[in-house]
């Protein structure tokens, strides 16, 4: 039975029966993100040092200014996960496609795929606000052997094998479903090891705390506008506490160990919604059922939705189970 004070490593391998397939590959994914996490915290956390904060004048695929640490968590990221010949994808939101990998050796043997967001919230890095990484991991449905297509990313939530975040904040944490349950590792830098700190981590099933970028109320549908003004003046234990930090790992954190709701959605300046699917959405949506909370676009359960590009955006309310359940009735009631 896992215990506190055990090492990330020492859990993924007792748990490592429990996974879908034992292979032992998925296991050394896992350590390989664990790494990458390492050198990115290093980084993260020196950024006021060295010359890594500001804009590294590029612009992404998404059309946003890329930050230094952007760039730089998104090479360690690659670098480790294609140099350990473990993965046969990756597709991450600072690339514009996915990337094949192919082994010397192997000959596009390995069956993993990797979706990642490396460094989100990277809006709040110069000002030393927590930011953090996002992962996602699919099982291939192309044929073993064959380089990796688009059909291998495009998968729907409910698919993934595991998903994760890494919150570099004022401590440093992994966060990560296999789906059974959900587990938080702190870093504990004098040794450089993470230990479960947060064992069978859930959603309270309510709370009195709402995400939300209130600056785009006037943009917001009518059924989130209505929700708001519930959550301010009608709810029991009203008003509830508006918190939001604008990096979605940190809001998410918070909210599932304090129970609250995030919300995102569209609006006429973002009609299709601003988070993306496969990189946010989805691993988030899977964080949270697996820690008993709920995730949708309003409408339709996040984990259903059937992506159709590698970097589509949708709407996303996400958190305690009963929050969602109202922010949802009042979609239905109210719509856009």
């Amino acid at each position: 039975m896992s215990t506190k004070h055990q090492t990330l490593g020492e859990f993924i391998i007792e748990n490592q029966s429990s996974f879908r397939y034992t292979s032992g590959e998925l296991s050394r994914l896992l350590n390989s993100l664990r790494l990458a996490a390492k050198v990115v915290n290093h980084e993260v956390n020196k950024a006021g040092l060295v010359d890594i904060l500001g804009a590294a004048g590029d612009v992404n695929i998404q059309g946003e200014n890329q930050q230094k640490l952007d760039v730089y968590a998104n090479e360690i990221f690659i670098q480790t996960l294609t140099k350990r010949n473990i993965v046969c994808g990756i597709a991450s939101e600072e690339e514009d496609d996915f990337i094949s990998i192919n082994s010397q050796d192997e000959k596009h043997q390995n069956k993993y795929v990797v979706l990642i967001d490396p460094l989100d919230g990277s809006s709040n890095i110069d000002v030393n606000v927590s930011v953090g990484t996002i992962f996602s991991i699919y099982r291939r449905v192309t044929p073993v052997g064959t380089p990796v297509t688009m059909e291998d990313f495009l998968q729907k939530g409910s698919e993934q094998v595991a998903a994760g975040y890494i919150v570099y904040g004022t401590s440093t944490m992994l966060v990560y479903t296999t789906g059974h349950g959900v587990n938080g590792f702190t870093l504990n830098p004098a040794i450089g090891s993470f230990y479960l700190s947060h064992p069978n981590m859930t959603f309270p099933e309510s709370g009195t705390i709402y995400s939300v970028n209130e600056g785009n109320y006037l943009d917001f549908p009518l059924g989130i506008k209505k929700y708001i003004k519930y959550c301010q003046e009608e709810a029991e234990d009203r008003p509830y506490t508006s918190r939001y930090i604008g990096s979605l790992v940190s809001d998410f954190h918070r909210n599932m160990i304090k129970g609250g709701i995030y919300m995102y959605p569209k609006g006429s300046r973002n009609p299709d919604g601003k988070l993306r699917l496969l990189y946010e959405c989805n691993p988030m949506a899977f964080l949270a059922e697996q820690a008993g909370g709920k995730s949708s676009d309003g409408y339709t359960r996040t984990l259903d939705v059937q992506p159709t590009s590698l970097h589509q955006r949708v709407p996303f309310i996400c958190g305690s189970k009963k929050m969602v359940e109202k922010a949802e009735q009042f979609m239905r009631e109210f719509g856009e």
